[in-house]
């Protein structure tokens, strides 16, 4: 799919992957709109790209509905949704002294990161789905799982859990949608200099990046913004999780 002149939605664009992610779309053309609950951090992305900024809660129904609403009188139907949303606590099964996982702390990282990414395909894809095709297709979709899907560390239980489902869901979705041609793909990111990552010493940081074995650093949000646009100007790439890692494998701390 072309980019140039497309609208397009990026959720959790405020910052990180997602902020790069919206910055290559807006250079590529496209009219960006930005979901995130970062006001301040989002309104300054939006007038830095050009685009749009609304306040959106993916894991509710009615934010979405309304964002969508908002996004579509200014750019049109969104051709391309990227979800870069999600949060990331790290709380054990077990915790000191016999404390078990809080339910609740389990319960919101499939509510944002699982339920919301859900949330937001199922409602853009029934939007792109009455859409005219253009070059045989109507849109294309790509959401963030992370390498913690398939090696998860101690801690990782609601977050890994989150993201297997994204992967696991990849494929069924892609093929849900095939016959609207609108197109399914994930990416699993390794390590990446995101925000969090930044506010660590940069000797943690290297060691960090030392893990990854090749390029033996860590990764930057502009190369996953790049599989980003690979992935939207590929027609035959549907329905896939691409790991995008460097070829870590993840120990168990």
């Amino acid at each position: 799919m072309n980019i140039k002149d497309v609208a397009a939605i990026v959720t959790g664009g405020a910052s990180g992957l997602g902020k790069a992610t919206a910055t290559m779309l807006a250079a590529q053309g496209a009219n960006v709109a930005i979901f995130d609950l970062n006001a301040e951090a989002g309104k300054a992305c939006a007038e830095e790209i050009g685009g749009l900024f609304i306040s959106v809660n993916v894991a509710e129904e009615a934010s979405v509905l309304a964002a969508l609403d908002a996004a579509e009188k200014v750019h049109g139907t969104a051709r391309i949704l990227v979800n870069c949303a999600g949060i990331a606590p790290a709380v054990k099964t077990v915790g000191k002294e016999g404390i078990p996982h809080p339910l609740d702390t389990y319960r919101r990282t499939i509510e944002v990161n699982l339920i919301g990414t859900f949330n937001m395909i199922s409602k853009f894809a029934a939007r792109t789905a009455e859409t005219e095709e253009i070059d045989g297709e109507r849109g294309v979709i790509i959401s963030t799982a992370s390498v913690a899907a398939f090696d998860g560390q101690i801690g990782q239980a609601a977050y890994s859990a989150s993201k297997a489902g994204v992967a696991g869901m990849t494929l069924p979705v892609a093929r849900d949608l095939a016959s609207h041609k609108v197109r399914v793909m994930t990416i699993a990111p390794g390590i990446f200099l995101t925000p969090m990552l930044e506010a660590l010493p940069q000797n943690v940081q290297d060691a960090l990046g030392a893990q990854v074995p090749h390029p033996s650093r860590l990764g930057k949000p502009s190369e996953f913004a790049l599989l980003v646009e690979s992935i939207i100007r590929n027609p035959m790439l549907n329905g896939e999780v691409i790991r995008l890692d460097g070829a870590i494998r993840m120990a168990p701390r």
